[in-house]
């Protein structure tokens, strides 16, 4: 074979030669440059010499959340450190950490948060259950109205609780009606079991969501299986069903320990003056009081308890596998 037939032909390719090499690139300058995939004629197509960095998509929500959220939480942290006479000082919180309104308010919120914790728990567990696995008419119907009742705000429950045990409530009409007396007997709704009752009215059927999602996830074969080996209810629930839902009840009681120790509406609109929680203290310093610095106080001390329960739940839903 000749060895100059090896060699491309230098002529004009409409006369039927081959191109060579320098003039293919000069009809198509972008051919063998950087951000190039081939011709449409080779499948391919042109492509930028760059690409924007991912992080880049993420500085938008970034900038939207220190706008909206971490700015505003700044100010009040800002605020919490500059008493009323000037300067930046830790007094402000040597002040209220001394007072005596802020430790009732701290105690009483903990044990309400706690208590109303407790009992939505044990209510939400029993209803989900009779929900999930005792059939009765309109069973469908009541696991629906659980998805409303999750979006009604929390000082309609309230009120409702009003209408049937305030003082001039339906239960005391009744009751002054039929015995002639000058007032009824229920007088609980503004002290600090009214409002225990009102959380926990409130507040369990964000416990039974994810218990009822949970409980659908469960075989009802194993439940056959234990009942024909002459297991009762009571150790099904124990054996069965319970460490299924635990990792729902973590997550259904760790949101509502947070809610509790944030609620606001229900303590105001119950009327209870003998309780003071730490909402309720930052409103009472700020609004009544007007002193900023010890509002902004408690506030940070509610933020921190509150970011605080929410790390260690998830650091215990890891754990169990929630």
């Amino acid at each position: 074979m000749d060895s100059s037939g090896a060699r491309l032909v230098k002529s004009d390719p409409a006369s039927g030669a081959v191109p060579t090499r320098s003039a293919v690139r000069n009809a198509c300058p972008q051919q063998g440059r950087p951000g190039w995939s081939g011709g449409p004629e080779e499948g391919g197509s042109p492509s930028p010499k760059w690409r924007v960095p991912r992080f880049v998509w993420a500085l938008p929500p970034i900038a939207a959340l220190a706008l909206f959220f971490l700015y505003p939480l700044g100010l009040v942290v800002q605020q919490s450190v500059q008493p009323d006479t000037g300067g930046t000082s830790l007094q402000p919180y040597s002040d209220v950490f001394g007072s005596e309104a802020f430790r009732e308010a701290l105690g009483t919120t903990v044990w309400l948060a706690v208590g109303s914790t407790v009992g939505c728990l044990v209510l939400g567990f029993a209803l989900a259950l009779i929900i999930a696995f005792v059939p009765f008419p309109g069973g469908k119907a009541v696991a629906r109205f659980i998805d409303v009742f999750l979006s009604f705000p929390s000082f309609l429950i309230t009120l409702a609780l009003l209408f049937i045990y305030g003082t001039k409530g339906m239960a005391n009409g009744m009751w002054t009606d039929a015995t002639g007396a000058a007032e009824g007997p229920f007088q609980f709704l503004t002290t600090p079991w009214g409002v225990l009752l009102a959380e926990i009215t409130y507040f369990t059927p964000f416990v039974m969501r994810p218990l009822l999602a949970a409980f659908s996830q469960i075989d009802t074969a194993q439940l056959e299986v234990a009942s024909s080996l002459g297991a009762r209810p009571g150790r099904i629930i124990r054996r069965v069903i319970l460490p299924e839902a635990l990792p729902a009840l973590a997550a259904g009681g760790s949101l509502v320990l947070v809610m509790c120790l944030n609620e606001f509406g229900i303590v105001l609109f119950t009327g209870a003056k003998g309780v003071t929680t730490l909402p309720m203290l930052v409103y009472s310093k700020a609004i009544l009081e007007s002193d900023y610095p010890a509002a902004c106080v408690v506030a940070v001390v509610n933020i921190a308890i509150s970011v605080g329960l929410y790390s260690l739940y998830r650091v215990v839903s890891r754990r169990v596998g929630a």
